[in-house]
């Protein structure tokens, strides 16, 4: 029985969601809570294993429906060895991308559709869904740009400028369909600024 909160952070590559996330488990591990800060795909020893095949830049022959398979795969194995047991032990879990990202970056990006990559997730975490997320909206041109000063770049971050735009679309498209479990932020103010936003999501979550 699930008896923590399970809260995602969403947005594009550039956004700031690692950052963010990492002040916000700061913050609440001062304020005496249990916080478990895990990231997808990855997160445990299958799921990392996954997630080397998955931004390998060498792999860029990868098929879109193979590409959006390992992502679910990895999900799986990341909610069964780190989320669930965190959840079941009532500690808080923070995860940098779930479900959310699937859709966005497979579903429009690479135009597999938002229903079928949904349905394909679906049975991976068996309906399983956070208690809220929180998208950190950025401009695409501000993402780049922060994407552009980081050291070697995955799979994923070589994509073009039009992969990148279609995702940030595809983000708002997620907002509008399901308001009442995502939260957008603006992602372009200080860390100060958005862990404050981000925090009040977040409380709202825990104390209701």
């Amino acid at each position: 029985m699930k008896q923590g909160f399970f809260i995602t952070l969403e947005g594009n590559d550039g956004a700031g969601k690692t950052t963010i996330a990492q002040a916000c488990v700061e913050r609440l591990k001062a304020l005496g809570h249990e916080v478990v800060y895990t990231r997808e795909p990855g997160g445990s020893r299958i799921a990392e294993r996954i997630r080397d095949l998955l931004l390998d830049p060498g792999n860029t022959d990868m098929d879109a429906r193979t590409e959006a398979i390992l992502y679910a795969a990895a999900r799986r194995q990341h909610l069964v060895d780190i989320v669930a047991p965190a959840l079941e032990q009532g500690k808080i879990v923070l995860c940098d991308r779930f479900l959310d990202s699937s859709l966005a970056y497979q579903g429009i990006g690479r135009g597999l559709g938002i229903e079928e990559v949904e349905r394909l997730n679906r049975f991976a975490i068996d309906d399983f869904m956070p208690d809220r997320t929180i998208f950190l909206a950025i401009d695409n041109e501000t993402a780049m740009a922060r994407m552009g000063r980081r050291g070697e770049k995955n799979r994923l971050d070589r994509e073009d400028d039009a992969f990148h735009q279609r995702v940030r679309e595809g983000y708002e498209k997620l907002v509008l369909r399901d308001p009442d479990r995502i939260v957008k932020i603006d992602a372009s103010g200080s860390i100060e600024e958005v862990t404050d936003a981000a925090m009040k999501v977040i409380e709202s979550v825990i104390y209701g």
